[in-house]
């Protein structure tokens, strides 16, 4: 049975953790704070899923690994142990959580673009970054639901895109394509993508936003 590794275990992390164990896949879950702060969510997900270091998680996954840290945090991952494997990146930049980062600043480089700068032997997709943690959650439906919802992917390996969108449509959701890393901006916070699409924050269940709105939104990003 096939394992993802899950490099942060907050809000996003924790949520892919839940839609994966769902549908049938084992995780490990992991933090910086260590295993026995996930002991709890671990017996909550079930038998299959456990709890590890970052990079027990990194090593566990098959083929994909979650990564939902800070962008400060980058440099804590255990990069042998994620050479190889397709990221899911779902980081954002908010300078007064990550302090301030000049290319990031500039526009000159994407969040995920740094991310595979720094993991050069791993292959880096931007995904579950524009959606909040609630709506990601439920509004997951089957494959043909009229009312199937859409999350944009950047990255620059169409291989580890399309493992990408085929974990995404087994949790639940298509993949619209974004284009390469250096494309991600139009997916990232203040964009037409980024959380409004599926409704609003006081709303936890959400709003289905189909492909063709997600597209839409995409081709009207700007800087």
């Amino acid at each position: 049975m096939t394992t993802v590794g899950i490099i942060g275990s907050g809000q996003i992390g924790g949520t892919v953790a839940r839609l994966s164990v769902a549908a049938g896949y084992n995780v490990v879950v992991s933090n910086s704070r260590g295993p026995e702060t996930l002991e709890e969510l671990a017996a909550e997900l079930g038998p299959l899923a456990r709890a590890g270091t970052a990079e027990q998680a990194a090593e566990a996954g098959d083929q994909l690994v979650v990564v939902s840290i800070p962008v400060k945090a980058n440099g804590d991952l255990p990069a042998k142990a994620l050479a190889g494997k397709v990221l899911l990146d779902t980081g954002n930049y908010y300078p007064e959580r990550d302090g301030q980062i000049d290319e990031l600043n500039t526009g000159a480089i994407t969040t995920s673009g740094l991310l595979q700068r720094d993991l050069p032997d791993s292959q880096v997709v931007k995904v579950f970054n524009n959606i909040f943690f609630k709506h990601l959650l439920n509004l997951a439906r089957p494959a043909g639901a009229s009312d199937r919802s859409a999350l944009p992917i950047a990255g620059d390996n169409a291989t580890a895109k399309a493992a990408v969108s085929e974990f995404l449509d087994s949790i639940g959701y298509d993949a619209v394509d974004t284009g390469s890393l250096a494309d991600g901006w139009r997916q990232q916070p203040g964009t037409p993508v980024y959380g409004a699409p599926y409704g609003p924050f006081d709303d936890e269940d959400g709003t289905s936003a189909v492909s063709g709105v997600i597209r839409e939104g995409l081709a009207a990003a700007s800087r």
